[in-house]
């Protein structure tokens, strides 16, 4: 584990929701929501966790990173670009013509990106591959993997799920962002998850439920995941708010994806300075 205070985590992953806020305000649109749900689950492990190379991202042995969910991924370029993959003019230049970033993320274009994402349910398949080509090479890394609740819909995320769990992939470990939203309402709604610990436990992985915006306890989590010697896949459920950090987009399935204009912007800054 890396050493970094609690107060320093905090200012990374508050400037991980304001370049998220620059980006999508440059370009006229983004999926704030789930952007901002993930902040700690993605600060955390980047600035806590993974084992990576800003100098030689294509590192054999670096940690695996995957953002299953595609429309997050701005959380993901600011965590690397404040770690030195890129420079800031990648962050300005976000969705501009001929621009590295864009809405989802492209590991041919973006240094550090270990898999291009957009599609859901795949990221957690291609994840499961990862994790068992390191057991087949020999190999210590592990495979970190984020998706959100509503690609939970995905089958393919149970076919995933299955695998990792039949072969004791204890190297892969599995985030899920629990903000219980998705584009069309609730997840409860749309298609019931719950009871979802359950599920993850009866599929064969370890489940540990946290708050997905204390860091501290997600954290614990991940070290207990690292540390455990069950021999199975680790899943850790990250309750989380959809928006969270802007006081009119919390909880607000509306700002899934959306535009703001100048005055929600300002707020959005101010609110964020002040989070």
């Amino acid at each position: 584990m890396k050493e970094i205070t609690e107060p320093a985590l905090k200012e990374k992953i508050r400037q991980i929701r304001l370049d998220v806020a620059a980006m999508f305000f440059s370009s006229g649109h983004g999926h704030f929501g789930g952007s901002f749900s993930c902040a700690e689950i993605v600060g955390t492990l980047y600035f806590r966790f993974l084992n990576v190379d800003p100098d030689n991202p294509g590192w054999e042995d670096r940690d695996r990173f995957i953002i299953s969910k595609g429309h997050g991924s701005p959380s993901v370029y600011s965590a690397l670009c404040q770690l030195g993959f890129f420079p800031r003019k990648y962050i300005e230049d976000y969705e501009k013509l001929n621009a590295n970033l864009n809405t989802h993320p492209n590991m041919h274009h973006v240094p550090g990106i270990d898999l291009s994402t957009g599609s859901l349910g795949h990221g957690l398949s291609v994840g499961a591959g990862m994790a068992m080509s390191a057991r087949l090479h020999n190999k210590s890394y592990r495979t970190y993997v984020v998706v959100g609740d509503g690609e939970l819909h995905e089958g393919m995320i149970w076919e995933a799920a299955m695998c990792a769990g039949h072969f004791k992939l204890d190297n892969l470990f599995l985030i899920v962002d629990r903000n219980g939203l998705c584009v069309s309402g609730t997840t409860e709604q749309v298609m019931r998850l719950e009871p979802l610990r359950e599920k993850w436990q009866d599929f064969g992985w370890d489940v540990y439920e946290v708050g997905g915006h204390d860091t501290v306890a997600l954290s614990l989590a991940i070290q207990s995941a690292h540390i455990s010697r069950s021999g199975r896949p680790k899943c850790i459920i990250a309750d989380t708010v959809k928006g969270k950090g802007v006081s009119f987009m919390e909880n607000e399935k509306g700002w899934h994806g959306r535009v703001v204009n100048s005055e929600q912007y300002e707020q959005i800054v101010r609110e964020l300075k002040a989070y």
